[in-house]
């Protein structure tokens, strides 16, 4: 018997439910990324096989979309995803300072995850809130005139659970 592979073993109901409620089959494959890294959190290998099963399309194409795209995740993020700006506005007011306090603070780099698995730090391009630069987003929580100084707090808001 030939050896089972993982989109044939793996069961996805969200991704199944969704699509097949799709009216047009054409051009599925963003919106239904989307939907599968919405119920299971990031677009695991598993997932990504299980996407290109059941589009009916190679398993390298799902792959060069997740990875395209930075909206996709192809590993688990922290609960508290943690985006210092580093746009023009944001840089120039010190969010590179910003950026390399929560690393410290958090003990891990940029693009990492802490080892409780609370916070994911990160960098964005632009938030569209220049006027408050430089800014700190912690999942859709704006933060607004961040200084080096006020990241313990911010921190320290998220570990008492005051965070949203």
């Amino acid at each position: 018997m030939a050896q089972e592979t993982a989109e044939q073993r793996a069961s996805y109901p969200e991704i199944d439910k969704f699509y097949d409620s799709l009216p047009d089959k054409n051009g599925a494959l963003i919106p239904v990324l989307h939907k599968a890294q919405e119920a299971y959190g990031f677009l695991s290998q598993d997932v990504q096989l299980y996407v290109a099963h059941k589009l009916g399309i190679p398993a390298s194409k799902v792959y060069g979309v997740a990875t395209f795209y930075s909206l996709f995740n192809l590993e688990k993020k922290g609960s508290y995803r943690v985006n210092v700006c580093l746009g023009t506005a944001c840089f120039v007011r010190g969010s590179e300072n910003i950026l390399n306090e929560f690393e410290k603070e958090l003990g891990v780099e940029r693009s990492a995850t802490t080892k409780d698995g609370l916070f994911t730090i990160g960098s964005i391009r632009c938030v569209g809130a220049c006027g408050l630069a430089p800014v700190v987003m912690v999942n859709d929580k704006v933060y607004g005139r961040v200084a080096p100084e006020d990241v313990k707090g911010i921190v320290d808001e998220y570990l008492g659970k005051g965070g949203e």
